[in-house]
Order: structure tokens, then sequence, then C-alpha cells
């Protein structure tokens, strides 16, 4: 993301539409001619803010909005920060019992598949955690 420029909160936490994810660094994303600070989830519905850091362990629950669409998403690419991380196996089961597959990835290398997948009108769908 270019320096100086402010980063902004999504409009309550939500944009709908599918977009691309055009940048992703100093703690944010860039996308939809805007920027967002803090982790996102970049679904079928649009995109919503994600009230998860790096570090933090997820939960089931924080994948409920994942869920409540899943009729529209056949994989999910969880970008866990800047590094790699183990993914709780309940978490999995959760995904395919909605009928979701999941791809654990760095935030980086999820953000670049998901805009590859996006391009090729796959369903997919990215949960991605902010990265410094």
């Amino acid at each position: 993301m270019p320096r100086g420029e402010p980063l902004q909160v999504l409009h309550e936490g939500f944009v709908p539409g599918r977009f691309a994810i055009d940048a992703y660094g100093r703690g944010g994303f860039r996308f939809a001619e805007m920027s967002h600070r803090g982790s996102i989830l970049a679904l079928p519905s649009g995109v919503h803010a994600w009230p998860v850091e790096e570090g933090a362990g997820f939960k089931p629950a924080d994948f409920a909005t994942v869920v409540a669409e899943r009729d529209a998403i056949d994989v999910l690419l969880l970008g866990t920060g800047a590094e790699p991380r183990a993914i709780d196996d309940a978490i999995r089961w959760v995904l395919r019992e909605a009928g979701i597959g999941l791809d654990v990835m760095p935030t980086g290398a999820a953000a670049r598949t998901y805009n590859i997948m996006l391009g090729e009108n796959r369903r997919v769908a990215a949960a991605l955690i902010a990265v410094g």
C-alpha cells in the first residue's frame, strides 16, 4: 500500500460485491478502490471485516459467516498471517461438514491464489489475517 494513504474501515464492516485483493500489508488490505485496516473475509456476498488477529487461535465461531454462505463456496483459502500455522481439527470439521474445502497458507499466498481463482470464476472465498 502506498505510504501516507489513510486506511479506512469498511462501511459498517461490509462492502458488497466480489473484489480482487489489490494489495496487503501495513496491517490491512486494498480492494475496490479503498483500504481497510484489519483482517477480512472475502466472500461471495462481499468483503467483511473479520475481527481475527495474527497469532490469535482460531475458533469454529470465527467461520460462521463463511459457513452461512456455503452454497456459493467450494473452497476457503485461509491466510494465517506472515507465517503458516496449524489449524485445529474442529475448524476443519466445521468446514468439511458445510461442504467447504480448506487450503491454509500465509496471507500473501492466499491473497494471490484468491485473485487467480476469482479471475477464473471459481467458487472461492478467503479468510485473510492482516499482516504488518
